[in-house]
């Protein structure tokens, strides 16, 4: 699951895309114009941001062009969504810093379908394969956490973020990450977030995983962080 943000000044059109990329899996935060979009991205780095061309105030050219001049936000993905078709538009937009253009109107699967493509190049951890550790499986296309126990599947119920956090862990097994690193991969550069946070949504991670007796994977490592371990066998 990733964290998308649309900016689009056209209501109808926005809760459209918002719907479908909620049902898709995503978290979705809209806004309507250029400032409410900066503002957005400096409280949290998005995973990716669809980008209307035609804004009120300043466009979602000069928009991309801000944010790709600033180190912070130069790999941003960024997918342009504009009415304007012809081929100088297109190149107008790419040479902005879009990662992909897109015209409206579009279909929902499309649409959908680049912004895996995108995050596919941009982020490989928003691949949607299935990982499995210790009979604990996480599938990413469906944000579905499990695990066979007593017979049956189990399903773990997860907020976002535990999902996010608990999927880098399981990308990355046996490796030890510092709350600085887990900050930065998990929350994508979050300006307001405490360290001390992590410690909050890792405990939450391993209450909810204690139902399906999978709670040991998450391993504390003093003065370090945290890391997931690849079996229950030594717990």
């Amino acid at each position: 699951m990733s964290e998308v943000l649309v900016v689009e000044d056209e209501g109808a059109i926005a809760e459209v895309i918002a719907m479908n990329l909620r049902h898709a899996g995503h978290e979705v935060t809209v806004v309507a114009d250029a400032e409410a979009a900066v503002a957005a991205v400096d409280r949290v780095l998005p995973d990716l941001v669809l980008l209307d061309w035609m804004l009120p105030g300043r466009s979602g050219v000069a928009l991309a062009r801000q944010w790709r001049a600033d180190a912070r936000t130069r790999s941003l993905p960024i997918i342009m969504l504009t009415a304007r078709s012809e081929e100088s538009d297109r190149i107008g937009g790419l040479d902005a810093g879009a990662d992909d253009y897109l015209v409206k109107p579009f279909s929902m699967q499309e649409l959908l379908a680049r912004i895996r493509a995108v995050l596919r190049r941009r982020a490989p951890e928003a691949l949607e394969t299935p990982l499995e550790i210790a009979g604990l499986r996480l599938e990413p296309a469906t944000r579905r956490v499990s695990r066979q126990l007593d017979g049956a599947t189990r399903d773990v119920r997860l907020g976002p973020t535990e999902f996010r956090l608990l999927h880098f862990f399981m990308a990355h097994p046996q490796r030890v990450h510092s709350r600085a690193q887990l900050l930065d991969r998990v929350w994508g550069d979050h300006v307001f977030i405490e360290e001390r946070t992590v410690d909050v949504h890792v405990k939450r991670l391993r209450e909810a995983l204690a139902g399906v007796d999978c709670a040991p994977l998450i391993e504390t490592v003093r003065g370090a962080g945290y890391r997931l371990a690849q079996s229950l066998a030594a717990h």
